[in-house]
């Protein structure tokens, strides 16, 4: 890191959300390819906005489009994306919107230190496991990602050629393929997140 640069304090988490009348909360949710995270990332996103309250959806596909463009399917690569959005996250959290990230996110350990990131500046962090069987998510393959890992045509795929890690104990664990609707599982993370009163 380099030595010639100084964090410059500004008002605290507390002082923004009195001034801004929300509390900030990252809304993490993983799973497999075609498992439904940005469905239900978009669906959550337009019920939070619907009740007059900022939040923001980080989509994975999305930001490997400017932020990340830079980085590939490796390991190595998938650690750093998931570091870099953790960091984008957590700056969206502290100014007070609800942050709903949405990306595979296949290693506890970037989930982690996703959630150490937030923690260790009291910021709360919300794991959502969009959980589907891989038949299941094959099934779906809107995007024919399978189809092409199958064939050999794209290398290190998640589920296929490289490992999807379950989260074990995550917050809120969506069965998505148990007939619930996009609307439903929704819901269930607004449910949660007004039990604990993230809003």
């Amino acid at each position: 890191m380099a030595t010639n640069i100084t964090w410059h304090p500004n008002l605290t988490h507390e002082e923004r959300s009195s001034l801004r009348k929300q509390k900030g909360v990252t809304v993490w949710l993983t799973g497999l390819s075609a498992s439904g995270k940005s469905t239900i990332a978009c669906a959550l996103e337009q019920s939070i906005l619907a009740r007059n309250l900022n939040a923001y959806r980080l989509d994975g596909d999305n930001i490997r489009f400017g932020l990340n463009k830079d980085l590939g399917f490796s390991e190595a690569d998938r650690n750093e994306n998931i570091r870099r959005i953790s960091e984008v996250a957590k700056l969206f959290t502290d100014s007070c919107t609800i942050t709903i990230t949405s990306f595979i996110s296949p290693y506890k350990q970037d989930r982690q230190l996703a959630r150490e990131l937030h923690e260790k500046d009291g910021l709360p962090f919300v794991e959502v496991y969009v959980d589907v069987p891989i038949e299941v998510a094959e099934q779906r393959d809107p995007k024919g990602l399978y189809k092409k890992a199958r064939e050999g045509i794209i290398k290190e795929f998640t589920g296929i050629s490289a490992p999807y890690e379950a989260p074990e104990s995550p917050e809120i664990h969506l069965k998505n393929y148990s007939g619930a609707s996009i609307e439903d599982s929704a819901e269930q993370i607004i449910e949660y997140l007004i039990e604990k009163k993230f809003i």
